[in-house]
C-alpha cells in the first residue's frame, strides 16, 4: 500500500464516496429551505403569420416589342392626347368623337368605381352625350309609359365601337396604360387598393344585370322617367345603364365584358 499511486486513488474513491452519500441522505442530513412559490405559467405569445397583401389579380406588365423599348407613359395629367390615339388603333379612328377630351383616364376610372352605385355623376363620365334624346312611349291601351325601341338605338354607335374591337389589342392597350389607372384610381381615395381587382368586381356585378321582360314599364314622378318595377328601380346606375340600351345590346355588352374578364383575372 505504499505505491503512491494506489494511495492517490483511494483517496479519490473516499472523496467521491462521500460526496456520493452526502448527496444522496442529504435530505436527512441537511434542513430543507422552503419552497419558492412557483411563478404564474407564461403563455408563449401566439405569432400571427403576416397578412399577405398585393392585388387578386395582378396585371402583368406588357412585353416590350421585339425591335426595341415601350415607350414611356406620359404623366397622368398629360395622358389625354396620347390614350385618346391608343384607344383609336383598337376602335377606330371615330373613337374621339365618343370620349371627353380632358381628364379621360381619370374620368374612366370614377366611373368604373360608381358603376355599381346608385348614381355616376355626369361631370365625371368619359363618354359625351349620346346624339339623341331619351325615348319613351304611351301604350294606347293603359296609357302607362315604357322604355320605347327607338331608346334602344341611341346606343348603336357605341355597342357596334365595343362588338368590333379586337380584344386582345384591348387588353393591351388597357395593361400599357394600367400604371396611369392605377395612379388615378389612389388619388380617387384608394391608396391601399388595386384598381384592376375594382373592374373586376365591376364587371361580376354587371353581368349579374337582370333581363326584364320587354317593353320595359316606366313612371314619371317629376321630371325624369323611372322604371316602375321597384326591383328595376333599386338597380345600380351601371345595371339600369345597360336595361336602358335593350336586351339585345345588353347581351352583346355582356359577353365583351365576359371575355374581357377571362384576360384580366387570375381565376
Amino acid at each position: 500500500m505504499d505505491d503512491p499511486d494506489v494511495r492517490l486513488l483511494l483517496i479519490i474513491t473516499l472523496i467521491v464516496g462521500t460526496a456520493l452519500a452526502g448527496w444522496y441522505f442529504r435530505d436527512h442530513l441537511l434542513p430543507q429551505p422552503a419552497e419558492p412559490e412557483s411563478p404564474p405559467a407564461v403563455s408563449a405569445p401566439v405569432i400571427e403569420s403576416p397578412v399577405a397583401t398585393g392585388p387578386v389579380h395582378p396585371i402583368v406588365p406588357p412585353e416590350p416589342p421585339e425591335d426595341g423599348e415601350l415607350v414611356a407613359l406620359p404623366p397622368l395629367d398629360d395622358s389625354d392626347a396620347y390614350f385618346l390615339l391608343a384607344l383609336g388603333a383598337v376602335f377606330g379612328a371615330g373613337v374621339g368623337e365618343l370620349f371627353v377630351e380632358e381628364a379621360l383616364i381619370d374620368k374612366f376610372v370614377a366611373t368604373v368605381d360608381n358603376l355599381p352605385r346608385d348614381h355616376v355623376a355626369e361631370k365625371i363620365r368619359p363618354a359625351g352625350r349620346l346624339a339623341e334624346t331619351f325615348h319613351a312611349e304611351a301604350s294606347g291601351s293603359d296609357g302607362a309609359w315604357y322604355l320605347s325601341a327607338d331608346n334602344y338605338r341611341r346606343y348603336d354607335p357605341l355597342v357596334r365601337q365595343l362588338a368590333s374591337a379586337d380584344i386582345e389589342a384591348l387588353v393591351d392597350t388597357y395593361r400599357r396604360f394600367y400604371p396611369l389607372f392605377q395612379e388615378s384610381y389612389e388619388r380617387l381615395g384608394y391608396p391601399d387598393a388595386y384598381f384592376n381587382d375594382r373592374v373586376v368586381t365591376v364587371i361580376d356585378h354587371l353581368l349579374e344585370t337582370p333581363v326584364p321582360e320587354e317593353p320595359i314599364r316606366l313612371v314619371r314622378p317629376h321630371v325624369l322617367y323611372e322604371f316602375a318595377d321597384p326591383e328595376l328601380k333599386a338597380l345600380s346606375s351601371g345595371q339600369k345603364l345597360l336595361l336602358r340600351m335593350g336586351s339585345d345590346h345588353a347581351a352583346t355588352v355582356k359577353s365583351r365584358l365576359s371575355d374581357l374578364r377571362g384576360r384580366i383575372a387570375r381565376d
